[in-house]
């Protein structure tokens, strides 16, 4: 049997989304965009009618779709910031 070590995983100093919570993800997001402009992005229910953290994260549990598009959104989201501070 082998043991398994930091070695073995993959490196994740360099993945942003390491240690966030996808509540988190949404949050900033929303702080971002707000819901409407959250809905332009990503056309998706919980987004564009009525609205909420606790909704979405619902939806997007449920949904890896969905979840790969807010994930994504939140790495540009990052990437324009970072051009913006330059």
């Amino acid at each position: 049997m082998t043991s398994t070590s930091d070695t073995d995983a993959p490196p994740q100093r360099n993945n942003p989304l390491h240690g966030l919570t996808l509540e988190a993800i949404v949050t900033a997001l929303q702080a971002h965009y707000g819901w409407a402009g959250l809905g332009e992005q990503i056309p998706i229910r919980c987004f564009n009618v009525d609205p909420s953290i606790n909704s979405s994260l619902k939806f997007l549990r449920k949904t890896p779709w969905a979840r790969e598009k807010v994930e994504s959104l939140y790495l540009f989201m990052l990437r324009e910031q970072r051009r913006a501070q330059r």
